[in-house]
């Protein structure tokens, strides 16, 4: 299991993909299999071995591309001395290294595909299995490499359920213009209902967002928070009416969506990327298509059950389900690769011996 260098496993704040490899690695080990965990930092798994390429994680150089080019070429260099059936690598740089490796290179697709990440992919070919972490995503590049589709997970029992509300909406993302965060703010002002705002805003692209779009908008009613993390991030998330969520992009996954509804907080949020994969409407949130259309369903959504949106997560967005997903992908890749490595050479015709005419000297 190759994490990014960017977080320790499990993330005390900040790292979804951190967060997601730590779950599985897990769910893994408590399904019988033999995890090698590859990381920087810490390790907080259940990993049977973890190599680490940095004593510390370089999550404050996110965004320069030296610390994980040094973290993948760190990470071939150990598994050149691994005997393992497969290789799951979270990372973007580490990819490019799978045709070196003994072992077929399984690689979740975190993030968007169009563009530039989708043409990376079809550049590295049948050298990686990719998994989708949705059908939705898998849907922007249906000609790639595809081993299969596996949706993120989280333990509900690390997340608190509240029944009952308190009258506020809560905001929980990045700070970018993709997430909407901007949008919140004028459908919950609409509405009548005061807005919580928290946000990672540590990346200049961020910090411009912000002074453009966010704080011009703060106010009575409209208070700011900043990046929240642990247990101040799970009570927010669980006392909320509702989680405002109005995209902007196709959403590959969005944790923060079952992070919400495990808590018994409904999504409101807009019809883009995975959210009809991951939100029923109706049922665990409403999902519109027109940011106009956001003011009238932070009214509406009072009336869904809070039960309702956390046996959704329990039922569809566990660990095990999400082990269970992946390890039929590396059965199916290691079959793969087994046969190949097996197929018989193809029969090559006797040499016929040459005749004292073919051994005269050429004019």
């Amino acid at each position: 299991m190759v994490a990014p260098p960017w977080f320790e496993l499990p993330p005390r704040g900040y790292g979804g993909i951190e967060a997601m490899c730590a779950d599985l690695t897990d769910a893994l080990v408590a399904r019988g299999h033999d995890v090698t965990l590859v990381a920087a930092g810490r390790n907080g798994t259940r990993a049977h071995r973890m190599l680490r390429t940095y004593d510390v994680p370089q999550g404050r150089r996110l965004g320069e591309p030296l610390p994980e080019v040094l973290h993948s070429a760190a990470a071939a260099r150990f598994l050149d001395d691994l005997d393992v059936d497969v290789i799951h690598d979270h990372t973007l740089a580490g990819p490019l290294l799978a045709r070196g490796h003994r072992a077929p290179t399984v690689v979740t697709t975190h993030g968007p595909l169009d563009g530039e990440p989708g043409e990376y992919y079809r550049h590295l070919g049948d050298s990686v299995h990719l998994v989708a972490i949705s059908h939705s995503q898998r849907g922007q590049a249906p000609d790639l490499n595809w081993a299969g589709t596996v949706h993120n997970a989280l333990r509900a029992d690390d997340f608190p359920y509240r029944r009952d509300k308190e009258d506020w909406v809560f905001f929980l993302g990045r700070c970018t213009p993709d997430k909407g965060m901007h949008l919140a703010i004028d459908a919950a002002v609409a509405a009548g209902r005061e807005i919580k705002l928290a946000a990672k805003c540590s990346e200049p692209a961020e910090h411009a967002y912000f002074e453009a779009e966010i704080e011009p908008r703060l106010g009575p009613g409209v208070e700011w928070l900043g990046e929240v993390t642990g247990d101040r991030k799970k009570q927010l998330l669980a006392r909320a009416r509702c989680l405002l969520f109005p995209l902007r992009w196709e959403e590959p996954f969005g944790m923060v969506m079952i992070e919400a509804m495990v808590c018994g907080t409904p999504v409101v949020t807009l019809r883009r990327g995975s959210v009809p994969e991951v939100v029923v409407d109706g049922v665990t949130g409403l999902v519109r298509d027109d940011a106009d259309e956001l003011p009238e369903a932070i009214e509406a959504v009072g009336a869904l059950d809070p039960r309702d949106c956390r046996d959704h997560v329990v039922d569809r967005f566990q660990p095990e389900t999400m082990a269970a997903g992946y390890e039929a992908v590396y059965r199916k890749v290691i079959a793969t690769a087994t046969a190949t490595t097996t197929t018989p050479a193809p029969e090559i015709a006797p040499a016929v011996p040459p005749t004292q005419e073919d051994m005269l000297p050429v004019a």
